[in-house]
């Protein structure tokens, strides 16, 4: 299978120690997952973000895991205009500037941003400060994405999709879903979104520097994936874009899906037919396969096939494959003939129990018609038996 990531450890140890049944670390000997003496509940201790970053960045470097397969064009942009009423409602009712056009700064809002935590093709995403107005000592934290035009995109094109992924994530309000507070110029007249900081990095650092996770590790962070993918999709919206650098986690474990930039309105809340979608986009290896074989498509069965790339991406430390084309990627020709054999495709049957490999199967099935909803991935015999963490079930 396609390396997901090169054998390079972090650097700063961890005295922490433990009496338990079982623990996992970093590879520099950090203690990360803690499993309880009697084997059912457990912690995670992650480093912080901006630790990760550093070691995030030289990887990326190596292994060119930004790039994206396809940019895709605005999305979403029926969203607009309903997010102007809300905002206009909330004016009415209590006074709530527009973010958009308020005079207020970033600054005087959420802090000076400092640290630079995350790059990309949008731009960059900065920890901002902002001290505690009454004592003067304590700080409350923000992430701030910094948004960029692209080259030859028109102002207006710029804002409508800055403004249609602002509308889509701040609409959404669920625990495992980023929480997006803002969107705001900064002083030289760049938008900026606002949303809450998640210390603990992001999902792509922590299997590049933990190699591959635990079992019960990897079945928390799915669960709580699944159950925000579930959200999504029940509010009528398809991310379409998910890889474990969209999933970002707090030091404790709770996991929070970010970046709707590719994020699509398939069913407006008095609509009970869903819209079909086209085009490809997001990161190669967890395209779904319709995506390059069909005119159009339903956009959640698209995020579901990512999922299920995630979690092989967790448990082996690698990609399964480069694409999801069988005429072009060999080792997707192979999961294919896998499929149809008796014995199976070996990285799905290394894993330890029937049930999971089943519902990995019906994940990963090639037929978007046929492939498992969320809805029923939490529901099967593994999804209920799965335990999520404390921090996990309250989202901190």
């Amino acid at each position: 299978m396609p390396r997901l990531t090169p054998d390079i450890a972090s650097s700063t140890p961890s005295s922490r120690s433990a009496s338990v049944s079982r623990n996992s670390s970093f590879k520099d000997g950090w203690v990360r997952f803690v499993v309880s003496s009697d084997g059912k509940t457990h912690e995670h201790h992650l480093k912080s973000a901006r630790r990760q970053e550093k070691l995030s960045n030289m990887l990326r470097e190596m292994v060119g895991a930004k790039k994206k397969a396809v940019d895709e064009e605005d999305a979403g942009l029926s969203l607009v205009s309903s997010w102007l009423r809300s905002n206009e409602r909330d004016n009415a009712a209590g006074g709530k500037k527009d973010s958009l056009t308020a005079p207020t700064s970033l600054v005087e809002k959420y802090g000076k941003c400092h640290e630079i935590i995350g790059k990309g093709a949008f731009g960059i995403v900065r920890i901002s400060h902002k001290i505690d107005p009454k004592n003067g000592k304590g700080e409350k934290l923000y992430a701030v994405k910094e948004f960029k035009r692209r080259p030859a995109e028109s102002q207006k094109k710029y804002t409508k999709r800055l403004t249609s992924e602002f509308c889509i994530s701040s609409s959404l309000r669920h625990q495992n879903v980023i929480h997006t507070l803002d969107l705001i110029q900064d002083d030289r007249g760049e938008y900026c979104e606002v949303m809450e900081f998640c210390p603990g990095g992001d999902l792509y650092t922590l299997v590049l520097s933990s190699g591959k996770l635990e079992v019960q590790e990897a079945d928390c962070y799915f669960k709580q994936l699944m159950r925000g993918v579930v959200y999504m999709h029940e509010m009528g919206v398809a991310h379409r874009d998910l890889k474990p650098e969209n999933l970002l986690l707090t030091t404790n474990g709770a996991l929070k899906i970010t970046d709707f930039g590719n994020g699509e309105c398939f069913r407006m809340a008095w609509e009970r037919d869903v819209h079909m979608t086209n085009g490809v986009c997001g990161s190669a290896p967890y395209i779904a396969p319709e995506e390059y074989t069909e005119d159009e498509f339903d956009p959640r069965p698209v995020d579901i096939w990512a999922t299920g790339v995630i979690y092989m991406a967790m448990r082996t430390g690698r990609h399964l494959w480069k694409m999801a084309k069988k005429d072009e990627d060999e080792f997707y020709q192979k999961y294919l003939e896998g499929r149809k054999d008796e014995a199976g495709y070996e990285p799905i049957e290394q894993l330890e129990r029937a049930r999971c490999r089943n519902v990995v199967y019906s994940i990963l099935d090639p037929h978007p018609g046929r492939r498992i909803t969320g809805k029923q991935v939490l529901n099967s015999e593994w999804g209920r038996e799965i335990v999520v963490c404390e921090a996990g079930e309250t989202g901190h």
